[in-house]
């Protein structure tokens, strides 16, 4: 069947300041229409039998700089997860919420005040890019290479799918801006060719200096960044 490329898009304001973006209609800084720029250089050549795209500017953003000329088609079952009362917040102040442990150690039962479930995110998302492989799979044939933009939390769904963890794993999954994640789906089981794909050097992986203590309970450090952070590039800290 087809391969799926997963875009994530480039790093945004809120990203930049360490806030939960959720589903606000916030724009790439100018790290992000970099990062967008850059990845498309990867992606350019490539014969893309479809691109799709979460509604949010963000996303369309990055593909109007990484893909130009396409004209993406918009599903809601990419759209970012519905954060409810978190979003807008800074990240820093949710970490002191008791949820926020939920939603590190428990996933699959975090349902965001006002918000979503992210198991429900999980299944959206996974339902709308086996429907497009399908689609894709049908009108081009088991060869043809798709590409979808979209969120942090989205792709780590994916991919746990296409790993078959249970979604209680996922936080274990980075994916950091304008990342690529490649997943070619099989009649019998989905192969996850690249994860977290940036492209760069090893600078990322240094780890970022500490501006704040460790909390009592646990290690910031062994935190996922909800929303998916600002990468390796401009790491947000609790």
């Amino acid at each position: 069947m087809a391969t799926l490329v997963l875009l994530r898009h480039g790093r945004t304001t809120a990203n930049a300041e360490g806030g939960l973006a959720g589903r606000q209609p916030v724009e790439l800084d100018e790290t992000g229409q970099a990062q967008a720029r850059s990845v498309g250089t990867r992606l350019a050549g490539a014969p893309w039998a479809q691109v799709v795209s979460s509604p949010l500017v963000r996303c369309r953003q990055t593909l109007a700089l990484a893909v130009p000329g396409a004209t993406p088609a918009i599903d809601d079952g990419l759209i970012e997860c519905g954060y409810g009362e978190w979003e807008g917040q800074s990240l820093r102040s949710l970490v002191k919420q008791p949820l926020w442990r939920v939603v590190q150690e428990h996933p699959s039962a975090a349902v965001f005040p006002g918000g979503e479930a992210l198991a429900a995110v999980a299944a959206r998302a996974v339902a709308a890019v086996r429907h497009w492989n399908g689609v894709v799979d049908a009108e081009r044939g088991p060869d043809a290479l798709w590409l979808a933009c979209t969120h942090g939390d989205v792709i780590k769904a994916i991919v746990a799918d296409a790993l078959g963890l249970h979604l209680d794993l996922f936080q274990r999954i980075v994916a950091d801006p304008a990342s690529l994640t490649v997943i070619r789906y099989t009649t019998t089981r989905p192969f996850l060719v690249r994860l977290n794909d940036t492209g760069g050097d090893l600078a990322g992986l240094v780890p970022a200096k500490r501006r704040r203590p460790r909390r009592r309970g646990g290690s910031a450090d062994s935190d996922a960044a909800v929303g998916g952070g600002a990468g390796a590039g401009g790491r947000d800290r609790q």
